[in-house]
Order: C-alpha cells, then structure tokens, then sequence
C-alpha cells in the first residue's frame, strides 16, 4: 500500500503545470512570446490540440480566429472537440480530446461553458485526462473554468443575488482574468462570497500563471494580482511577480 501511495505521488508531481492566459495585449505584454513558449514546453515540437470551445457555444468564428493564432504560435494542428449542440457527438469529441496532445479551453462566459461540459458528461473525462498528464491550458473564461469557483448573479441589477458556482477545479485557486480595467469587481464579488483568506489571483492582459503540480502559481509574463478577503475586507496581498521576468 505505501508503495502504491509513492507511485502516486510521483505520478502527481510528475504532471505539467496548468496553464491560465488572460489573453490580450500580446504585442506589448509578450503574450505572443509567453504562448509559443508554453506551446514549445508540451512535449511536442508541434503539439495537436484539442480546442474546447463550450465557453462560447463553439462559435466558427471564433474557432478560426483563435486556432489560427494558436497554429501560428507553434501548434500543429487545432481540432475542435464539438459539445455545445445539444446534438453534439460526445463520442467524437471525447476521441478529439483523447488524441491530442494538449487541451485548450477557450473563452467565452464561464457560466455557460461550465454548463455545457456538465450537459454532455464529459467533466469525468477531462478530470481523468488531467489526472493522468495530459496538458491543459486555458485563455481567459477557460482560465477561469479551470480552477474552482466563479461568481453569477440571479439578478443583474441586483448585487445581493450573487452565488458562487463550481468549475473545474484542476487549479486549487480561484481568477479572474484581464480585469484590471475594473479594479477586478468580479473577483472581489467572488472572494465575498467563500470563506476568509482564500486567495484571488487577477491575471491582466497579457500575463499568465502556471499552476505546478505542487499547487505553486507562478506568475507569467508580468505580475498577478494577489487578493484575499479578511475581516469582511478586501484586501490586496501585494503581485505574484514572475520567476523569470520577459526581457
């Protein structure tokens, strides 16, 4: 039995880290850079991806622009695993995620990309791919649909009817991404709404943040923001800056 235990700890540790982009501003912020690195570290000259586009109703155009970005960024080949038609094949699109090198969760709402991979069952499936080591790395609503909570409201006009709803959960933190415009208000709405001195890191434009195996989050690219809840306060941890800042 403690044999088993050591395996298995060894296979966690051995798992490459999670990957959550904010997106944007990649000519000034090196996102350009920071993603054809990361594409480089998957373990392929030129990785297959399989492009999960839940978060915005596996919109075309979308798909198009952003996996001809990836393409041009050193991916292979970008095949879309189809889900969000409720006549969706859950089998191709479990044979797209099983054969790729790497998933990609795109971006879109985090609500409704949460919604469709728990409609079409394949949050089991994409649960043991990340056990098992597969790459997963997202772009702003899927950065976010990776780690564990993100925040709706019943009512939009009505700040008291936000509810916080579960995510992926494969980063045992919770992020917003690209926020900074709005001083991170959703992330801030989140943190009061789970327990104190949990942890919100707000990724902008531009930046990213790896999430090793151990749990460690580092920041990419440039600073993340540290925010946590304390004594019914918000307060602000001070950046995550990056181990190896971009020259």
């Amino acid at each position: 039995l403690g044999d088993v235990y050591k395996r298995q700890l060894m296979a966690s540790a051995e798992r490459p880290p999670l990957y959550l982009l904010a997106g944007g501003a990649a000519s000034s912020r090196g996102g350009d850079v920071l993603l054809r690195r990361i594409l480089a570290s998957l373990g392929s000259s030129r990785p297959r991806l399989a492009y999960v586009g839940a978060a915005s109703g596996d919109n075309h155009s979308f798909y198009v622009m952003i996996s001809a970005f990836l393409r041009h960024c050193g991916a292979a080949r970008v095949t879309l695993a189809p889900l969000a038609s409720p006549r969706a094949d859950r089998a191709k699109a479990s044979a797209v995620l099983e054969a790729a090198d790497a998933v990609f969760v795109g971006g879109g709402d985090v609500d409704r990309g949460m919604r469709v991979l728990r409609e079409r069952g394949v949050v089991p499936l994409l649960r043991s791919l990340h056990q098992a080591g597969k790459p997963f790395l997202g772009v702003s609503a899927g950065s976010i649909m990776l780690a564990r909570y993100w925040v709706r409201w019943r009512n939009d006009q009505d700040d008291s009817s936000a509810e916080a709803f579960p995510c992926l959960g494969f980063a045992d933190l919770v992020c917003d991404t690209h926020g900074e415009a709005e001083r991170w208000e959703e992330l801030q709405a989140l943190l009061r709404l789970l327990p104190e001195d949990i942890v919100g890191y707000g990724i902008p434009s531009g930046a990213g943040l790896a999430v090793h195996a151990t749990g460690r989050p580092e920041a990419l690219a440039a600073p993340v923001v540290r925010l946590s809840r304390r004594g019914g306060s918000i307060v602000d941890l001070g950046d995550l800056a990056p181990d190896h800042p971009e020259k």
